[in-house]
């Protein structure tokens, strides 16, 4: 059985634009440099039309890769989930036990995480450790720079 990616409708959006965009733009364009590269004469010798080429496997690989994560895209909109338990889409605030740091951390799916902009895979180990959790529950989570144990504050879908 092949698992479905939940992700955002924004997140959604953002693949299929990205899928238009490469087909109906970069494709054509990177014909065009192909032709005008094969214009030039000696194909053996030619980098333009070895780097266009090359810019097209590229292309034709992304878009593959696109497609086929739309196929397999689960749509869930956070803002029509109401609950007091962390789940895909949630925000949570936490506070870090050992240094009274509080964080706030929005569960989404691995196209659209992004620690810089505050949001983590819902397949992260820090993420499957909050699912199911609500405010007041700690958890302790192994990470890259040693254990840590965080306090759920605030669980809430926008």
């Amino acid at each position: 059985m092949v698992a479905k990616n939940p992700i955002t409708p924004e997140g959604f959006e953002k693949l299929r634009e990205e899928l238009h965009f490469l087909r109906s733009v970069e494709r054509p364009r990177i014909i065009q440099m192909i032709a005008t590269a094969r214009e030039h004469g000696d194909l053996s010798e030619n980098a333009e039309y070895h780097a266009a080429r090359e810019k097209q496997s590229f292309t034709e690989g992304r878009m593959k890769e696109l497609e086929h994560k739309i196929a397999l895209a689960e749509v869930i909109d956070p803002s029509k989930l109401e609950s007091d338990r962390v789940a895909f889409g949630a925000t949570v605030k936490l506070l870090n036990t050992q240094t009274d740091e509080e964080v706030s951390y929005r569960i989404l799916g691995a196209d659209e995480a992004d620690i810089e902009k505050g949001t983590l895979s819902v397949t992260s180990p820090l993420a499957r450790s909050l699912l199911g959790k609500e405010a007041g529950d700690e958890v302790k989570v192994r990470m890259p720079g040693g254990e840590r144990t965080y306090e759920v504050v605030e669980v809430s879908y926008k």
